[in-house]
């Protein structure tokens, strides 16, 4: 069976890219800080020695949009085209084709099926920044198959966060039950608090820097009945609009294991948010 070699969640700032590159006095002054953070996050992945990442995220209204917005769904292709004009014109991200892993895609989709989550896939989908920055951070060379799974954190109704958790427990059970000798990494991004276009967007930091606080614990020491009982989709909007990305972390904290402590953790307050890393080496990874 295959073996899940790391489970890794990282929010994904589509400014890094640009950051890190730039020289001179467009050189951002915690452009230096940054790049130190992602390289030693990038060991982390490398160190787990993957042939396949499983990378979830959530589409921007991209391609997703109001006349068919699937909870939860696997893109299933042998490639995927990446990244869209704004984000090229805006974040300076560019355009990629990524290999995809379809036998894993249509594992993922029967067993999920059998294990009641009514997964919606498709076969044509193009991705964006929440897949594509954390490959650019984690394997700038883009050379590894991946299955892209995107969740609805944006459009209501969504699901409970209980949901996004069981969700996670589900991709480990069912990666690990797939019939290969391949090394696995799951890969999830999300927010901690975030405004977008709102009164708190562009503060010093995040728009609620003790949600932030006691997100990064919940996170590093897996404490799901912790986070479990403070969050709710109602009490995500006091943190900021757009917190409700939150929920894909603690996917992933469903995927690490409950009460599991990360092996990887590190955090950089920049401006208008806090970045967060954490890496989980699960037991038998071979780590």
């Amino acid at each position: 069976m295959a073996t899940v070699c790391a489970v890794i969640a990282s929010t994904h700032h589509p400014f890094y890219l640009r950051a890190s590159t730039a020289t001179g006095g467009d050189r951002p002054p915690f452009a230096d800080e940054w790049v130190e953070k992602i390289r030693r996050f990038r060991e982390t992945l490398t160190r787990a020695r993957p042939d396949v990442l499983v990378m979830v995220g959530s589409d921007h209204f991209h391609q997703l949009w109001l006349d068919n917005m699937p909870q939860f769904l696997i893109g299933k292709a042998p490639t995927f085209d990446a990244n869209w004009y704004n984000e090229e014109r805006e974040f300076g991200l560019p355009r990629m084709t990524l290999a995809g892993q379809e036998d894993l895609a249509a594992h993922l989709l029967r067993t999920g099926l059998d294990a009641d989550f009514d997964l919606a896939f498709s076969n044509e989908l193009r991705i964006d920044h929440s897949i594509t920055c954390p490959i650019i951070t984690l394997r700038p060379d883009a050379d590894l198959p991946i299955v892209p799974i995107y969740t609805n954190i944006f459009a209501p109704p969504l699901p409970q966060p209980r949901r996004f958790v069981a969700l996670g427990r589900a991709i480990r059970e069912m990666v690990e039950s797939w019939p290969s000798d391949l090394r696995v990494a799951i890969i999830g991004t999300g927010h901690l608090s975030l405004e977008l276009g709102g009164p708190r967007q562009f503060g010093p930091h995040g728009p609620d820097p003790d949600f932030d606080r006691k997100a990064v614990e919940w996170i590093a020491t897996g404490d799901l009945n912790g986070c479990l009982r403070e969050v709710t989709l109602d009490s995500l909007h006091a943190p900021g609009n757009a917190t409700h990305g939150f929920m894909d972390f603690m996917l992933m904290m469903g995927a690490a294991g409950e009460n599991v402590t990360a092996d990887h953790v590190d955090t950089l307050d920049l401006f208008h948010t806090m970045e967060a890393y954490f890496t989980w080496y699960p037991k038998g990874s071979g780590l």
